[in-house]
């Protein structure tokens, strides 16, 4: 009997879900939706991107076989979240010039790096947070930075490059990048803080470019509890350097040498601050990202380059290169050691 009361439930199961997508099947779709598929609640085709963003090409084949099955519109669904995959010049013309538009990343990355970060904002709100952003990347305050990156260069390569006879490069790289930036936007000094804010800061990154499952063992789940304990750590320096400038040493203001200081002494017309202390944090975990990749591949090309053309190596050590002004003594050492 209870056999019979099982196969029974299962059967009313089953045809409550068959009934369920056949009203869904001849619902009337609206014209304008671009052809494709979602694929699987949640999944979508995540699994599949990530998969070829692992090959060689970066993801490109793959970009290029939906444009091809589809054509140059079509939806998908990456990370949870619905999806329009815009491809070439006039798709590219209407997404950033179009003033119906507004960015907003997946939930899952918002989850990740706050909800009032620059990415998520539009209108009056991101023009707020953009100029303020740009404050910190005057020329004037640009070379503020120049000694405190070439310190952190020469402190690198000391520990990591000299003396040893091979090195992976991305991986020091990457660090090299971690390091410049968390002193040049939090003003945080080299110890354990620094290294507990790298290792989570790598759990971030790994999450961002994972299924938004909620789960102790998957990796969006690591992510969220990384940005948790970066969060902290950056509210934290944000309340102290607030204090600081509250309690100035002799009666002088801090200098902004870094992003959370430059951002706390931003002001209105009225004298209010341009920015809440959640939306600095939001900022400052947007700009560690937003920096961190690109800078550490761009450099490791770069070394590989040198290692394999010796001419160019010897002209840019005895100062001939064209571009060896943009360039401090302390990379110039870098690039010798590692390709000695």
């Amino acid at each position: 009997m209870d056999n019979l009361a099982i196969v029974v439930a299962l059967v009313v199961a089953a045809s409550s879900i068959a009934i369920h997508l056949l009203t869904r099947a001849r619902k009337r779709r609206p014209a304008n939706v671009p052809p494709g598929s979602l694929g699987l609640p949640v999944i979508g085709q995540s699994l599949g991107l990530l998969r070829a963003m692992r090959g060689g090409d970066g993801g490109s084949r793959w970009v290029q076989d939906r444009i091809d099955m589809y054509g140059p519109v079509s939806k998908l669904s990456l990370f949870g979240t619905p999806t329009v995959l815009l491809a070439g010049p006039a798709a590219n013309k209407f997404l950033f010039f179009s003033s119906a538009l507004s960015t907003r990343q997946p939930r899952s990355v918002q989850r990740i790096l706050g909800e009032n970060s620059i990415l998520d904002l539009h209108g009056a709100d991101h023009r707020r947070v953009r100029g303020a952003l740009l404050e910190f990347l005057r020329p004037d305050m640009l070379k503020r930075y120049v000694g405190g990156i070439d310190a952190e260069v020469r402190r690198h390569v000391e520990e990591n490059w000299a003396g040893r006879g091979s090195v992976t490069v991305l991986p020091l790289m990457k660090r090299l990048t971690f390091d410049i930036i968390s002193a040049l936007l939090f003003g945080l000094e080299r110890g354990a803080v620094r290294d507990a804010l790298a290792g989570d800061f790598a759990h971030m990154m790994k999450g961002m470019w994972a299924i938004p499952v909620n789960l102790p063992f998957t990796a969006f789940s690591r992510s969220l509890k990384a940005s948790g304990r970066a969060r902290r750590v950056l509210a934290e320096i944000t309340r102290e350097k607030k204090a600081s400038r509250c309690q100035p040493e002799h009666g002088k203001a801090p200098r902004s040498n870094d992003l959370i200081t430059c951002l706390l002494g931003l002001t209105d017309g009225h004298g209010e601050r341009l920015l809440t202390d959640e939306e600095i944090v939001d900022n400052a975990m947007v700009a560690l990202i937003a920096g961190h990749d690109t800078s550490s591949i761009l450099m490791t090309f770069m070394v590989r380059h040198l290692a394999n053309d010796d001419a160019t190596l010897a002209a840019m050590v005895q100062g001939k290169s064209p571009v060896n002004q943009s360039f401090q003594p302390a990379m110039v050492m870098m690039l010798c050691v590692s390709v000695s």
